[in-house]
């Protein structure tokens, strides 16, 4: 078995699909509507038939809450791997990315934190010991 698709829920679709693409550099994948039901997903440009992330419109109570509490406790919804984290941060930055942690050693890692603008923490992580 493998990972194929896992999700991110987010509170607009378009904005989520301007941020994921144009300030983190990933790329659109699948875009399919069907009445108000929308599936849209992002993948790595260097990777395109790898992982997809969905950006799943969170239109539950439960999961906003869930959403919400996430981010008031700076708890990332996703971590997304980089071999040059200062590079990705000054680039992401420079597009205009609101980071709550710039890159920061920690155990075996260097990590950084932002704002996703759709309701979500996202975590940068370059890994120092392999």
């Amino acid at each position: 078995m493998k990972i194929k698709m896992t999700s991110v829920f987010v509170d607009d679709q378009d904005r989520a699909l301007r941020f994921y693409t144009e300030v983190l550099g990933f790329a659109k994948k699948g875009d399919f509507s069907q009445g108000p039901y929308r599936w849209l997903t992002v993948t790595s440009p260097e990777d395109p038939e790898g992982t997809e992330l969905q950006l799943a419109l969170n239109n539950d109570p439960a999961a906003k809450a869930f959403q919400q509490a996430r981010f008031q406790q700076n708890q990332p919804a996703a971590m997304f791997y980089t071999d040059d984290i200062k590079g990705d941060y000054e680039r992401i930055k420079a597009r205009g990315a609101e980071f709550s942690m710039p890159p920061t050693d920690v155990t075996a890692s260097i990590i950084a934190m932002l704002n996703d603008t759709c309701g979500n923490i996202i975590q940068l992580v370059q890994l120092t010991h392999r």
